[in-house]
């Protein structure tokens, strides 16, 4: 039984069991604004392309919650419930673990991003220090497989924004962040000079 909800603007998210199993059910509800086959091949989609984004960024070592079950019809995907702390509760209240954390966000998005995969939504909402010490990064509603340079740009451009206006006080963790990211990423350099490109054209538009 379901003992907890969180509304979306696209997907709703319940808690609950699984086969005796802690687990949390995340369904793309039907949306009456948009025609029926549209919305249910734009559902279909989303989840396959999430449950997909999500079994790569695990083949690429990082920690992603186990997926029970898909239904891509119905828009759900029912996986494991992760035990922890959101880092972003971590790095605002827990000081003596924020450079330990920081470099784990490093390895863990270089890992994705050596892997050409993209999170699309890199904040510290959606990642968890789990009850055993590691990271897992959660919610790849917006990620992408066999992704470019531009994209991976755009992933770190994400997370530091992020840190300057959720963590503004954190400036050092995301400068740990990106040493981390640095010595683990193969193609860092040219990841870190897009980044730049992405700023400037921001700056002009």
């Amino acid at each position: 039984m379901n003992n907890d909800v969180d509304m979306g603007a696209e997907a709703v998210v319940t808690y609950g069991q699984y086969l005796g199993r802690a687990a949390v059910t995340k369904t793309r509800p039907r949306k009456g604004y948009r025609h029926p086959e549209l919305d249910q091949n734009l559902r279909t989609h989303r989840t396959k392309n999430e449950a997909r984004v999500m079994r790569e960024a695990r083949l690429s070592g990082v920690r992603t919650p186990t997926i029970y079950d898909v239904d891509h019809h119905d828009g759900r995907i029912v996986m494991e419930h992760m035990s922890g702390r959101k880092v972003k509760d971590i790095i605002d209240n827990e000081p003596t673990l924020v450079e330990d954390v920081c470099v784990m966000i490093g390895e863990a998005v270089a890992k994705l991003h050596n892997a050409r995969i993209c999170h699309g939504d890199l904040t510290t909402s959606n990642m968890i220090l789990t009850d055993s010490g590691e990271l897992c990064i959660i919610d790849f509603s917006l990620g992408s497989i066999k992704c470019d340079i531009e994209e991976m740009g755009v992933d770190i451009r994400l997370l530091e924004r992020g840190f300057t206006s959720a963590h503004s006080r954190s400036e050092k963790a995301f400068e740990t962040i990106m040493e981390s990211y640095r010595n683990n990423m193969t193609r860092s350099k040219e990841v870190v000079k897009r980044v730049e490109v992405i700023k400037n054209r921001a700056r002009y538009t």
